[in-house]
């Protein structure tokens, strides 16, 4: 069975991960050939296919960003971050790529940022071959935004979008969108959690389409507890400390909760026994949003895989305070290198933290409660790290995730 899986790009983001982690998990099952077709990226292996692979090529690509934004502009309501929201109203046709014509399976990933448009998707379709979409956002079933926050307007076919858009109204631009997409219930969707799965089944776009849920695989063999001693002296750490690890691609993107671990930081820092405690920083941030009252170890944005697994490593336990989020890549990297977690009850971060099993579910937007759990987990932070490496072996090992894949792949041929 031939496999193409198909991504923006190939290493950048966390849905890129996750779909070159299933591509090397597929490759290691009998009778299973995946590639990896991304518009761009920098990874060098046979099995994945770039189609920028020259400076017009890129340019190209650049170009189509840039042409989908400036199309937006009039529509949208402040800045535009192609993240938050995306028209999709320009793309690539790949219909014709070899790689594409020899697959008996389409496996779509994340495919915005000017690399597929909604025609692109049609075109797709029109080869009559069976299309798995796993979704790593909410952005197949709404009017164009990624998440939409507190905004239902989804379940009813989107319209007065007055978080986006500059003129709201019941057909405006997410009203439009979100009618072209109704070719999209033709496909197989495949969602990395139960929350995004009951999400979509609600939505006026998919409530008729096929949706099932199988986790991200994760490599355990890579990702797997180190010594915290020699973790932490490769990162110039002490060990008298007990550290808290935050980080992301983004940390200024308002969905990944800065503000709350701000003001959890801010009431843990009053309590005589975080004396010892120091937090561990990693990804993109606005240095003078962290004036907080602790000292923070800045690791900036990391993009060797050994350095992360020894940050993980290094850290007492992994905090996400995230508003909205799917099934976080890192989540399951902390997990699977024994550092428990805690988090907000939301999205799917509660599917894979057990709390007070192998970590800590905070109550949403709750600060104090945060607090709560650092407290908490920190008190069983050895049985808790046990717990979620248990966790990680039994529901999202490449194998197991693969096995899943193929039987669903079996299913629609």
């Amino acid at each position: 069975m031939k496999i193409t899986l198909v991504n923006t790009d190939d290493s950048s983001g966390g849905a890129a991960v996750a779909c070159r982690r299933l591509m090397y998990a597929l490759n290691t099952q009998d009778k299973i050939k995946a590639q990896l077709l991304a518009q761009k990226g920098k990874i060098k292996d046979d099995n994945i296919q770039h189609i920028a692979t020259n400076k017009i090529k890129e340019a190209k690509a650049l170009a189509n960003i840039a042409l989908e934004r400036l199309a937006f502009k009039p529509y949208h309501n402040g800045e535009i971050n192609s993240f938050y929201f995306a028209p999709a109203n320009i793309g690539m046709d790949i219909s014709n790529l070899q790689v594409i014509k020899d697959a008996d399976i389409i496996h779509l990933h994340w495919i915005n940022l000017g690399f597929l448009s909604i025609k692109s998707l049609k075109q797709l379709a029109a080869l009559n071959k069976p299309i798995v979409w796993t979704l790593h956002d909410m952005w197949a079933f709404t009017g164009g935004c990624h998440y939409s926050g507190d905004c239902t307007n989804y379940l009813n076919k989107c319209g007065n979008c007055e978080r986006f858009l500059k003129k709201p109204s019941e057909n405006d631009l997410s009203r439009k969108i979100n009618l072209s997409k109704s070719f999209f219930k033709n496909f197989n969707f495949v969602t990395c959690s139960h929350w995004l799965k009951d999400e979509a089944l609600k939505s006026s776009l998919l409530r008729d389409a096929t949706v099932i849920s199988i986790a991200n695989p994760i490599d355990t063999n890579f990702f797997q507890p180190l010594d915290k001693k020699a973790s932490r002296k490769a990162l110039n750490l002490k060990d008298e400390v007990q550290y808290i690890l935050f980080g992301a691609a983004n940390l200024n993107d308002d969905r990944k909760g800065l503000k709350y671990l701000l003001e959890a930081i801010e009431l843990l820092a009053q309590n005589e026994n975080s004396k010892s405690i120091e937090l561990l920083l990693f990804g993109k941030a606005n240095k003078d949003e962290l004036n907080i009252p602790m000292k923070i170890n800045e690791l900036g944005s990391i993009s060797s895989m050994k350095k992360m697994r020894d940050v993980y490593n290094a850290a007492d336990l992994f905090i996400i305070p995230s508003l909205q989020d799917n099934l976080p890549n890192t989540i399951m990297e902390s997990m699977a290198c024994g550092t428990p977690v805690v988090g907000f009850n939301t999205g799917g971060i509660p599917e894979m933290i057990d709390h007070k099993e192998n970590g800590y579910i905070a109550s949403y937007k709750d600060a104090k409660d945060l607090v709560n759990g650092i407290f908490h987990t920190l008190d069983h932070q050895i049985e808790f790290g046990k717990s979620a490496r248990k966790k990680v072996l039994e529901n999202y090992t490449e194998d197991k995730v693969a096995k899943k894949y193929i039987e669903f792949y079996q299913s629609i041929m």
